[in-house]
C-alpha cells in the first residue's frame, strides 16, 4: 500500500500560528474590556486636541521558528484635522482596528524577533499605509505612542 508523504514541517507551524491568532484575539478582547471599564469611569486620552483619536493598544504574537516567543504591543493614535473626515474615521474604527491587527500579526510573525527591538519607523509606516488604504485617502496621520515587546521563554 502506497501512502503519500506527509509535510511534517507545516503542521506545527499552522498550529502555532493558529494559537498565536487565538492568543492575540483573546488579549485584544481582554484589553478592550479593560478599556471599556476604564472609559466608564474616566476617559483615557493622551492629549486635549480635538483632532486626536485614541486607538486601543494592539497585541500581536512574536513567532520565532515555529514557537510563540513573546508579544508585540503597539499603542497609537490618529491625528485627523478635518472634522468631517474625523467623523468618518471614528465610524470606521472597527475596520481600521481589524486591518491593524491583521497587519501587525503578519509583521510580528515574520519581522519581529525576540532578541532585538522592533523598528518603530517600520511599524509606523506600515500602519500609515494601512490607514490610507482602509480610509481610501490620506488625511489621518498615525502617531505612535508606545511600542514594546515582552519575551517569553
Amino acid at each position: 500500500m502506497h501512502s503519500t508523504p506527509r509535510h511534517r514541517g507545516l503542521g506545527p507551524l499552522i498550529r502555532h500560528l493558529g494559537a498565536a491568532v487565538a492568543l492575540t484575539f483573546a488579549l485584544s478582547v481582554g484589553a478592550n474590556a479593560a478599556d471599556e471599564a476604564t472609559s466608564q469611569g474616566a476617559q483615557r486620552k493622551t492629549t486635549t486636541s480635538e483632532s486626536y483619536i485614541v486607538i486601543d493598544p494592539i497585541y500581536s504574537t512574536i513567532i520565532d521558528g515555529a514557537k510563540a516567543r513573546g508579544l508585540l504591543m503597539v499603542e497609537m493614535g490618529l491625528d485627523v484635522p478635518d472634522p468631517k473626515f474625523r467623523e468618518y474615521v471614528n465610524l470606521s474604527l472597527p475596520r481600521l482596528r481589524d486591518a491593524y491587527v491583521r497587519g501587525l500579526l503578519t509583521y510580528a510573525a515574520t519581522a519581529v524577533r525576540p532578541y532585538r527591538q522592533p523598528s518603530v519607523e517600520d511599524i509606523a509606516s506600515r500602519l500609515q499605509a494601512i490607514t490610507d488604504k482602509v480610509m481610501g485617502r490620506e488625511g489621518a496621520r498615525v502617531l505612535m505612542a508606545q511600542t514594546a515587546i515582552r519575551v517569553t521563554r
